[in-house]
Order: C-alpha cells, then structure tokens, then sequence
C-alpha cells in the first residue's frame, strides 16, 4: 500500500511511544486515530503499577529535539550527575556517568510526561484521540482493528492498513497476530520484582542528594531512589520473588520494618510509613519479550514494548522506544510503500533492541553488585584515564548507550566486548598495582579498536 500525505493512521496506545509517535505522523500531515485503553491520563490519578520515574538520556533526548519538543519537556527534568552508592557502615559515594558536564542523564516522571506529549498531540487538528477505547486485536484477513468503546459497550471495527501498535510489554495487537500465527513471540520473565515506595520531601528539602541516582547494592537484590520535581524520591525495591531474601518473606507484614533496618539502615528512617506503603502498593514483574516478526506485510507494525520490551536496569526502555519513533519518521523520508518501510524499520533496529535488552540484564548484575567490588571500580578508573587519553576509540560502554546515539546499540554491545577484553588483559599484566601499562593499553587499543562506528 503506498504512502499518500492525509492517509488515516491508526496508532493503537497512547503511552509515552505512542503519543510521540501521534505528533510526528501528525506533523507529516497524516490524519492520525490515537487509540488508548485508559481514561485520560490528564484527569485522575496515574494506573497504579506502571513506573513513576524514568531516566531520559540522549537517545530519548534526540528524539524530542526532533519532534520540537525539548524546550517544553526541559522544566520536567531533574539531572543526575552519577550513582550515589550506599554501602552498609559506609558513607556514600558518588561515581559520576561520564566525565564530560553534559554527561548526566534525567530523572523525569512518566505521567507529567505523558500529559505533555497528549496535550501536543491534541495541538493537531488532524488527529482524534479515543480514550476509554480497548483494542482487541488485529483483524488482518478482514483488514479491520477491532475496537471496544467502554463508555458505550459497543463493539466495531476501524480500517487496520496501516496501523502502529504501541500499546505496551502486554500488547493486544501482537497477541492477535500470535493468535492468527503471523508473528512468534517468547517471553522471558525475570525471576525478581519490584514495589515502588515513595520518599516524601523534607521540610528543608530533598533528604537526600537531589542531583544523583541513588543505589543501595546488596548483591542478589537492591533499593533504588531517583528525584522528583517537588522534593521527593520515588524508591523502587527490586528483590527475588521467591527464596531466603524474597517478596515471599516479606509476606508477613511485621518482616517488612526489620528488613530495611538490616539492609537499607540509613533508609530506613525516610519510610516513616513504610508498612502502609508496602501493603498499598502493588508488587510488579518484568521480562523481556522477543517477538518475530514485528509487522504483518503493510498491514501493522509493532513498535517499542509491543515489540520489545526490556527490563529497566539501564535505563532504555523509554530512549529505545523514542528511538524506535526517530527511526521510523526519518525512514518516512525515504520509503514510498508502507510494506517496505515496516520492513526496512524493523531490519534497522532488531539487532539493536536485542544488544539493549542483553545490556538491561547485565546492567542488573553490575548495579545490585558489581559497584561493590573493587576490581570493577578499578577497571571502571581505568577506562576514564584510557577514554581521556583515546576519546574516539575509548569510549566506555555505559557511555555509548546514554550519551552517544550516533553509535548503535549493537555497536556499543560489540565495542564494549572488546573494551572488557582490553581492561581485562591490562588487569592481569598489572595484578594487584593500582596502575595499568600505559604501552601495552596503546598497542591494544590501537590494534583491536577502530574508530568509533553509528
């Protein structure tokens, strides 16, 4: 089916890809049908369950530079310079990012987010935007979304060529073309969840560094904080859902107090109704989910979690999703058939959200325990002195994912490879001293890294 200007669109999920995704297929002229399950998100409180904070870097930055819509999104944003570690006994300590000022990334909260992009979308005379519209499913032999109105009962049917589904990790539409044996999907739960709590502000303020994301590793688990606008925190426990230390034996209720006293003591004292709390807020789950493939012909396409979503340790579940919005308006640019542009979208960035969703898990192990171990924070030292020395070869991994979105995410998996291997090679040649061989880093370096690659 070929691409016209003023062509109806469906986008199914009006979450933060699919309210972005609305503005820049509005901004082309195409006359949008934004569909979303939920009462608006503008009335009311947020769904209980979905993330409050969420770290903005620059791959998500890129994306909402391109939609023109930094300048309005800056005031939601709070800069995190590095992960402040909380060590039982100890006192925290910083490890900044990156080394540059404008490596930091931004603590911003979901539903402020979401209202801003639904309120720009809004700004659009071309497009309509159905809250309390529940999508169940694809139709593609009868070419027809299948649609259900909550406020009325009633059931009908909108034109599917083309739509783009963004509803989210439990998506409706690729359930549908599971159903129909058009697309096989894998989901890979993650043993552990996670509960939200909140950190109220102070009188005088934060009660905690404003600026930084707080981390408090305790190996096969961790609490987490990051900052919100009006002085608070929002605090997420990631923990096993079963075992020794688990959700399970925090079942009962009187366990809850005396576990964060042990493990987060100098937390403990900001949660002055952490019982309520536990008892009030729901315990979530996460996962990855792999689905093959991602369109059905020139029919629909599925894009950000619907397609692929990641668990939220590094970060790019939200900056992978914009990215995936980025990608598929500029291929608009180039492609004259909507078949092709699913096809070439999904070529595009199928490696890259497999090497982030690898990183997400990985980035779990180095976050909960890594930071606690000194040869990792020795290695991490090293690779500060060996990218100021080699700043276009040397980059680390961590930095090439939230600070430089010219280089893919599959490249960053592939660069960072043989980034450890050379930390790991000069960590043996130097055994206990706290020094690396500058020579034999120059020659490793030069002869096993290229310049740096999008």
């Amino acid at each position: 089916m070929s691409i016209r200007r003023a062509q109806p669109v469906s986008v199914v999920g009006a979450g933060l890809a699919g309210a972005l995704l609305a503005i820049l297929l509005a901004r082309r002229g195409f006359a949008v049908s934004l569909y979303e399950r939920r009462r608006d998100p503008r009335r009311g409180t947020p769904e209980a369950g979905r993330s409050i904070n969420l770290a903005l870097a620059a791959r998500g930055i890129r994306a909402l530079e391109h939609a023109g819509l930094m300048e309005r999104v800056r005031p939601l944003m709070i800069e995190m310079r590095g992960r402040m570690v909380h060590e039982v006994g100890r006192p925290a300590v910083l490890l900044p990012y990156g080394q540059r000022a404008h490596e930091v990334i931004y603590s911003v909260e979901r539903a402020a987010l979401n209202r801003l992009l639904i309120e720009e979308a809004l700004r659009f005379p071309g497009l309509a935007l159905r809250f309390n519209t529940l999508c169940n499913g694809a139709d593609v032999p009868g070419d027809a979304l299948q649609l259900h109105d909550a406020a009325s009962g009633r059931d009908y049917h909108a034109p599917l060529t083309p739509t783009i589904a963004t509803d989210g990790a439990g998506s409706a539409v690729r359930a549908s073309l599971q159903r129909a044996g058009l697309a096989s999907v894998r989901e890979e739960p993650l043993d552990h969840d996670y509960k939200e709590l909140t950190i109220a502000a102070g009188a005088d303020g934060c009660l905690l560094e404003p600026h930084a994301l707080h981390i408090w590793p305790r190996h096969g688990f961790m609490l987490i904080a990051l900052p919100n606008t009006d002085g608070s925190f929002t605090a997420t426990l990631f923990l096993p859902r079963t075992g020794p230390v688990s959700f399970a034996t925090l079942a009962d209720a009187s366990e809850i107090e005396p576990f964060f006293a042990r493990e987060f003591p100098d937390a403990a004292p900001l949660l002055p109704d952490l019982r309520q709390q536990f008892a009030r807020h729901p315990q979530a789950h996460m996962g990855t989910v792999h689905t093959a493939p991602w369109h059905a012909a020139d029919h629909v396409l599925l894009l950000g979690d619907a397609a692929h979503a990641i668990v939220p340790f590094h970060g790019q579940g939200m900056n992978a999703a914009f990215e995936d919005c980025y990608t598929l308006d500029r291929l608009l640019e180039t492609q004259a058939e909507w078949g092709a542009l699913f096809a070439d979208f999904e070529r595009e960035r199928r490696a890259n959200v497999a090497a982030i969703a690898q990183m997400a898990i990985e980035n779990y192990g180095e976050m909960r325990e890594r930071v606690l171990d000194t040869r990792f924070l020795r290695q991490q030292a090293w690779a500060r002195e060996l990218e100021r020395e080699f700043p276009e070869r040397f980059i680390p991994r961590y930095s090439m994912v939230m600070f430089h979105p010219e280089i893919s995410y599959a490249e960053a998996l592939r660069r960072g490879a043989v980034q450890q291997e050379i930390l790991d090679a000069l960590s043996q040649h130097a055994g206990d001293s706290p020094c690396f061989d500058w020579a034999s880093a120059d020659h490793l370096i030069r002869t096993r890294l290229s310049l740096k690659a999008p």
